[in-house]
């Protein structure tokens, strides 16, 4: 079965007694333009969408009909949970992750980060509160970054602004 649009979120339909059958993905699967998977059940679903990105999230329906739904299920996975004690910790957290170009998730004023062993030490040694947990990634936090030399400011730039005054 070859699928190239969604078609809602179980969050705002009313499912009946159709049957959910789960697409599980990896959090870094949801941005993929083509995946060759299978559902709980076994169906074999090519997922292939190379017009738009995805940005496949919990409950997302990407096919449906009277008897059934095929809907996808985020695995959790490994992660570093950072709860920031201040703008100037949150502000530090988000540069030091963009500079290793890792994602970052947000989460009930968390920041999650996917476990990356290295990374884990860097910011052990900052003191920040972090803990290690298994969780599901579910809202990527995205921000726009100006190239250098714009007179634009940048998110970053903005949150140290904010933060100047404070610490």
């Amino acid at each position: 079965m070859t699928i190239s649009k969604k078609a809602g979120n179980l969050n705002s339909i009313d499912a009946g007694d159709r049957v959910i059958d789960w697409l599980a993905l990896e959090w870094y699967e949801c941005s993929k333009r083509i995946l060759h998977k299978k559902t709980g059940m076994g169906i074999t679903v090519m997922l292939k969408f190379l017009e738009i990105d995805p940005a496949f999230t919990q409950g997302d329906i990407v096919y449906q009909d009277e008897k059934a739904i095929i809907a996808i299920a985020l695995l959790p996975c490994d992660v570093m949970v950072l709860s920031p004690r201040s703008m100037y910790e949150m502000a530090s957290i988000c540069y030091e992750t963009g500079n290793k170009h890792l994602p970052l998730f947000y989460d009930n004023d968390e920041l999650l980060i996917p476990f990356d062993q290295p990374f884990f030490k860097l910011v052990t040694g900052f003191n920040y509160a972090l803990k290690r947990e298994q969780r599901q990634l579910l809202q990527p936090l995205k921000t726009t970054v100006k190239p250098h030399g714009n007179t634009v400011d940048t998110i970053f730039s903005k949150l140290m602004k904010l933060t100047a005054t404070h610490e």
